[in-house]
């Protein structure tokens, strides 16, 4: 009787689990994925707020919001709109930068360009310019 019951024990859960392995798979890879995209925003945000922090972020966010005629064009506050897009390392005193920063204004929006190198711990810019989306201009922040 005893051995009865233990078989009869085992066999609704191999069958629960046949009737169920389904639902397994799909939801282990579900949260495998979910994981990896954590992972992907969670080095997305801090390469971000490393950029936002680099100088070359700063130099040319500060030229953009201080510049009238990017004041004018696109009116203030002067915000940054988006992504960050494309890519700033840093070896020790060296360094290069290469990125464009979406801005938004309260009349329009831009994108800003910097290009610019670091040598023996001073940035100097090869190019830092702000497109601007509803004039098609583009205004040159270095001069």
């Amino acid at each position: 009787m005893s051995q009865h019951q233990t078989h009869s024990h085992h066999e609704p859960r191999k069958n629960w689990w046949q009737r169920n392995w389904k639902w397994f798979v799909p939801t282990g890879c579900l949260s495998l994925i979910a994981m990896v995209v954590l992972f992907v925003v969670f080095i997305f945000y801090s390469i971000t707020s490393v950029m936002k922090q680099s100088t070359p972020y700063v130099d040319a966010l500060e030229k953009a919001t201080n510049n009238e005629y990017v004041i004018e064009s696109l009116g203030e506050p002067i915000e940054q709109d988006g992504m960050l897009q494309g890519n700033i390392s840093i070896q020790n005193n060296t360094g290069e930068a290469n990125i464009s920063i979406p801005l938004e204004g309260s009349k329009g929006s831009g994108t800003l360009y910097v290009v610019g190198r670091k040598y023996n711990g001073k940035w100097t810019y090869d190019k830092m310019t702000i497109y601007i989306d509803a004039s098609n201009e583009t205004i040159d922040l270095l001069e």
